[in-house]
């Protein structure tokens, strides 16, 4: 496995400065050397010009957040981080890489959930560089690779987990956001660890049911709602019954037997229950004829 070697480089403008020094020093040598009849040092200093010449080609600069992966006929020398202007050898090819944070959206995926559903999602996935050797020699394309492998890992993800969870404590892809994204991050980071990438953060971007069951799924979600707050009114209702009941017998405002306390509650959970307004009946009878 190939790793970084972080390797340092010459300033550029120092080195740029002393070509520079040279190449006009030899130039001048080479005419003097001409003009004076000696033809071998002539040849001799414009041998050491073209070499001053050619050394001005190692100059290169680096930018910040960025790396220069060096490479001499094919075999890996180093990474160069240094910001500026730098020089290295002339006959290494310099390969940029970006360190900078960056960050994509996948695609809408339509996969199945735990329980079987169509869905419907998408995720945002901030990644840097950190290992520039493997990102350019390990992998054929580090960015399309960080595309393919973020959303396979992603479809992978949400089939482990329902979209939505109809019992206490389970996790699901719409109620527990938190831990859906840390592993979802976490599975991204195994799949790219191997190409020199990092993962900063992964979060689901698009959550929905696919079309041809959304309808349906609506309609569950509402009767689920709708049981849920039948059954609060429900408790509410018995509760208040209860504490009617109570007071009455504790002030001793009027004696109930059990069928008129059935009665009683009856109307009571009737009013309380009720969609509607409750519309006042008077009795001018009994309850016993």
């Amino acid at each position: 496995m190939i790793r970084e070697n972080v390797r340092s480089a010459p300033s550029g403008l120092a080195v740029f400065g002393v070509l520079v020094v040279l190449v006009g020093a030899l130039a001048f040598a080479f005419v003097n050397a001409l003009i004076t009849g000696r033809p071998g040092w002539a040849i001799a200093i414009g041998i050491a010009w073209l070499c001053c010449f050619v050394c001005l080609f190692g100059l290169f600069v680096v930018n910040p957040n960025e790396g220069r992966v060096l490479q001499l006929f094919g075999a890996y020398v180093g990474t160069v981080k240094e910001p500026g202007l730098r020089w290295t050898v002339p006959f290494y090819t310099r390969k940029r890489v970006s360190l900078r944070v960056r960050n994509f959206e996948s695609g809408h995926l339509k996969v199945n959930d735990l329980d079987g559903n169509p869905i419907e999602l998408a995720a945002v996935v901030v990644w840097k560089v950190v290992d520039t050797a493997e990102a350019v020699f390990v992998v054929d394309s580090y960015e399309n690779y960080v595309h393919v492998q973020s959303e396979s890992a992603l479809r992978n993800m949400a089939t482990s987990y329902p979209y939505d969870a109809h019992e206490e404590g389970k996790v699901s892809l719409r109620g527990n956001t938190a831990e859906i994204a840390e592993h979802l991050k976490a599975e991204i980071q195994e799949r790219l660890s191997k190409a020199g990438v990092e993962v900063i953060e992964a979060r689901i971007s698009h959550l929905a049911y696919a079309p041809e069951i959304a309808s349906a799924m609506l309609q569950r979600q509402q009767a689920g709602a709708i049981i849920a707050a039948r059954t609060r009114i429900v408790e509410g209702a018995v509760t208040m019954v209860q504490m009617a009941l109570d007071r009455l017998a504790a002030d001793h405002i009027v004696d109930l037997d059990e069928e008129k306390k059935a009665a009683m509650v009856s109307n009571l959970l009737v009013v309380l229950c009720g969609h509607g307004s409750a519309q006042p009946i008077i009795n001018t009878g009994t309850l016993y004829t």
